[in-house]
């Protein structure tokens, strides 16, 4: 086991701290299917820590009529109907959220979805009043996996980005904490383990990880 000395933490939010990516994926499928439009399973991993709308911009060209806003719509209307997968905390993210919490560790979360889609998981999960911080596709001009978000939730909260630990469980999402300086720990919820090897260390979940005095972070992954 290793100890990991820090003063803030930093998470992402889908895959990482709530299972959404099944989800997700159907509704990106859904997406897909109502305009003909080919896709493989690759396409649609390579979603996963992006922010949606600049993923469909890149691939405006394959959807004859409507922008790219119009299919963002689309596809977060597909993600209300009532038969698709249900969203799950990670296992162990809210006890980890709370020891840090306790810990008087900062806390923010950076995510590539939009305020209110946020602000709602955060909520449902019950962790949102011990949050500093939450940074949301709007708040950034470059999303993931670009830095701007993770150097925004260090400066503010006022810690520099060496002393931070990012969590992430997708490439595009560990690129853009590795780039911001921050140590990253990996959650492979949603990616094999390959696919997520820059991180510093990985972990299946966030069970594998402790809060230690100093205050300092535990894991026990890989």
């Amino acid at each position: 086991m290793e100890l990991i000395p820090l003063r803030a933490a930093v998470f992402d939010l889908d895959g990482t701290l709530i299972d959404t990516e099944p989800r997700n994926r159907v509704m990106w499928a859904l997406l897909f299917d109502a305009h003909g439009v080919p896709y493989d399973d690759d396409l649609i991993t390579s979603f996963a820590g992006r922010r949606g709308l600049e993923v469909l911009q890149e691939l405006e060209h394959r959807f004859p009529g409507p922008t790219a806003e119009e299919l963002l719509k689309e596809a977060l209307s597909y993600g209300k109907r009532p038969d698709m997968p249900a969203d799950v905390p990670v296992p162990g993210a809210v006890d980890l959220i709370r020891a840090l919490a306790t810990a008087g560790v900062p806390l923010a979360v950076v995510t590539s979805g939009r305020r209110g889609y946020a602000e709602g998981l955060l909520e449902g999960l019950g962790v949102r009043d011990l949050l500093d911080l939450v940074v949301t596709a709007g708040d950034v001009v470059n999303g993931k996996p670009h830095p701007e978000g993770y150097l925004a939730a260090a400066r503010d909260l006022g810690v520099p980005p060496e002393e931070a630990i990012g969590f992430e469980d997708a490439p595009a999402g560990v690129a853009a904490v590795k780039a911001a300086g921050m140590t990253c720990v990996g959650v492979t919820t949603s990616q094999p383990v390959e696919a997520l090897a820059e991180a510093d260390h990985l972990v299946a979940d966030l069970k594998e990880l402790d809060v230690a005095p100093g205050p300092a972070l535990r894991v026990r992954g890989r």
